[in-house]
């Protein structure tokens, strides 16, 4: 009787114990969700500006987080990110010798296109990205940026356009304006970013999961009286 209950038998088990209030925000927040614009961060060591990228994309749509741990964790500043990594699914890279390398093919193997962040001079704008696709953006460290492997897998390097005298903003600021641009493009030039009904499925019982007190014991009790209907 051990495991996960992954069903949407689980899903309605659980919707009596959530108000009519959250079902309805929880619903009209998953309409505005997307999986086809991810953001990927390399080694961000400052709880701050990880804890601002975490908000930042779930005030602005994006489901998935990719964070890649190679010489740094990545924490969070609880009273920065305020419970935003709840509702944001993130996913780590930290079990091998290089996590960049294994966090980017996984993602290419998702049909995604790899776009590095970068300052330089002869890299495409964000308001050129060709949004009709999968794109998964990646942004370096604060102080050195991408590595030479994000780059090298990267399908293109792209840059925010500036016009003053500092060459680039800090990686908090970058991942706003980058992933408010760029949503706000994907919704209005394009028809298929939406989730499906199985991905909303999915999300809205993890959010579930995350809004009911003791959801494991209620999830250990469904999977045991549910046991023989499962085999």
């Amino acid at each position: 009787m051990e495991g996960k209950a992954t069903d949407k038998g689980f899903l309605t088990y659980l919707e009596q114990f959530i108000s009519d209030h959250k079902k309805q925000l929880f619903d009209s927040v998953l309409q505005e969700r997307t999986k086809k614009i991810t953001v990927v961060l390399e080694d961000i060591f400052q709880p701050q500006n990880a804890s601002s990228a975490v908000r930042t994309c779930d005030c602005f749509g994006i489901q998935d987080m990719h964070i890649i741990e190679n010489q740094y964790r990545y924490e969070l500043n609880p009273r920065v990110v305020l419970g935003a990594s709840k509702w944001v699914h993130m996913n780590y890279y930290n079990a091998l010798e290089h996590n960049t390398e294994a966090c980017l093919t996984k993602l290419k193997s998702e049909g995604f296109k790899i776009l590095a962040t970068s300052p330089k001079e002869n890299c495409l704008s964000i308001e050129e990205v060709d949004l009709s696709c999968k794109n998964a953006f990646v942004f370096g460290t604060e102080l050195t940026g991408i590595t030479e492997v994000a780059e090298q897998m990267a399908d293109a390097t792209v840059k925010i356009p500036m016009v003053g005298f500092t060459e680039s903003f800090n990686i908090s600021a970058s991942v706003a304006i980058s992933m408010y641009a760029l949503s706000s493009r994907l919704k209005k030039e394009t028809n298929n970013w939406m989730l499906t009904e199985k991905e909303q499925d999915e999300i809205r019982l993890h959010w579930y999961k995350s809004a009911v007190k003791n959801a494991d014991i209620h999830e250990k009790e469904y999977l045991k009286s549910n046991f023989f209907d499962n085999l």
